[in-house]
């Protein structure tokens, strides 16, 4: 597994709509093996092996993980420079308190870069009885970058996005991180593009690292359409059922070490679900399985939709502590996504029927 290209992912600064730092990387590691590579307007970008040549028509495979990541963007700046700000996909509050933020406010006329901040709130000292009990709304909070009025009015105008800084942590098998939903599907939609090359899959593939998913699967929409492919992966993460809080009666047995988990529902193709869990009965690859009876919540309920439809499943990660500075995914977990989407794309032969039976 290369963990220095997926630690590089995490480490970007890219929120939704702004994904271009992550995409770089993302993209450059393509480049080492992918026949084509290419991006849109919107912000996708694609890896793709075996394309057909220019005129021929093919239906690729498409293969989904998201590149942006949760942040924050500027509101208002007020007369002591202290930066209020809004939400860029869904944040609980209270795990903002505190926390170091990267505004991205490089300049390339002037060569200035990032500027980095702290979320500050009143301290618990001066707060009365009434603050002590309520919790941490948006609109509480602020950015403190410790700079003067006129320089934070000059460098982060209304509209600056920012993210958590926060490096990535390597413990015990264990990969701890911002960002990790879905810079972790992103890399594993690529790392198995890179094992069907190397296994010589013939197939037309194509990855995609998609973008504004934290904010309404956009990118996956736009991509879908682009791309009218004949079947697709979707890889996300969802709640490892270990961690204090989270009910099995709902998302399932899915704790760490389980491996790939794969949603059941009616945006999946329930032909390629028994396709992929014959793959994972041979390959010894280990799966687990999710309720999904209406939506999924991640770019397959746009993909599903795009054109005439899209037969897929969704793959993901089991992960703690989802949309906060350190979400927690298993390495192990990371590779069985790799293998199973590789296996599954392997073992195609010939023209597939996804009619639903």
């Amino acid at each position: 597994m290369n963990l220095d290209f997926l630690k590089a992912l995490l480490t970007a600064a890219a929120p939704s709509g702004y994904e271009a730092r992550a995409s770089l990387i993302w993209k450059t590691e393509a480049e080492t093996f992918a026949d084509r590579i290419s991006e849109d307007h919107y912000g996708n970008v694609y890896a793709e092996i075996n394309p057909p040549a220019d005129g021929q028509a093919g239906r690729p495979i498409a293969l989904m993980g998201h590149l942006d990541e949760i942040g924050l963007m500027v509101s208002h700046i007020d007369d002591k420079g202290m930066i209020a700000f809004l939400g860029v996909g869904g944040w609980d509050p209270q795990v903002l308190v505190g926390q170091r933020i990267r505004l991205l406010a490089r300049d390339v006329n002037t060569g200035e870069g990032d500027i980095l901040g702290v979320i500050g709130k009143k301290a618990i000292h001066v707060m009365d009885d009434k603050d002590k009990n309520k919790a941490s709304k948006l609109e509480d909070l602020w950015i403190d970058t410790a700079l003067d009025l006129e320089e934070v009015r000059r460098r982060v105008p209304v509209g600056t996005v920012g993210v958590i800084e926060q490096p990535p942590i390597e413990q015990n098998g264990h990969l701890i991180s911002k960002a990790l939903d879905n810079r972790a599907g992103a890399f594993i939609v690529l790392e198995a593009l890179r094992a069907m090359k190397a296994a010589g899959v013939g197939l037309h593939v194509v990855a995609v690292g998609t973008s504004q998913e934290e904010i309404g699967c956009f990118g996956a929409q736009v991509s879908g359409f682009h791309l009218d492919p004949a079947a697709g992966v979707v890889v996300d993460v969802t709640h490892e059922t270990l961690q204090p809080g989270v009910e099995e009666k709902k998302y399932g047995v899915v704790p760490f070490g389980s491996g790939a988990n794969l949603a059941v529902g009616a945006m999946i193709s329930p032909v390629i679900v028994r396709q992929m869990q014959a793959v994972a009965k041979a390959r010894e690859i280990p799966v687990t399985l999710s309720a999904s009876p209406r939506y999924t919540g991640t770019d397959a309920d746009s993909l599903a939709l795009a054109r005439a439809g899209v037969p897929l499943a969704v793959v993901s990660i089991p992960n703690r502590y989802m949309h906060s500075p350190s979400e927690m995914v298993r390495l192990s977990d990371v590779q069985a996504c790799i293998d199973l989407i590789a296996g599954w794309v392997e073992s195609l032969n010939g023209v597939q029927d996804y009619t639903r039976r």
